[in-house]
């Protein structure tokens, strides 16, 4: 299992933007039943769920480009803004 710290965060949008970007209406969250995870689906894909979406205590869901650090996989993540160790924006002057 690849944790945040094996991975690089290249862009990250919010769900509203996701959707846009990808011209969908709606992200289903699903659980495979054979393996345990999480994962969300949309029409022309898929991508990881952070332990956050499983345990539904994300308030501030975002969608984020990630690559491993160790294996080069690139893939999508749902998951709380400012999860996974990058910086997060607090205000702008």
């Amino acid at each position: 299992m690849t944790t945040t710290r094996d991975l690089v965060f290249t862009e990250t949008w919010s769900v509203p933007e996701f959707k846009a970007k990808q011209g969908v209406l709606e992200i289903e969250i699903k659980k495979n039943e054979a393996t345990g995870k999480w994962f969300f689906d949309y029409k022309f894909g898929s991508g990881a769920c952070s332990h956050r979406a499983e345990e539904g205590t994300m308030d501030n869901p975002v969608i984020s480009n990630v690559v491993s650090s160790t294996t080069g996989e690139q893939f999508y993540l749902l998951h709380q803004r400012g999860e996974g160790g990058g910086a997060t924006t607090m205000f702008k002057l």
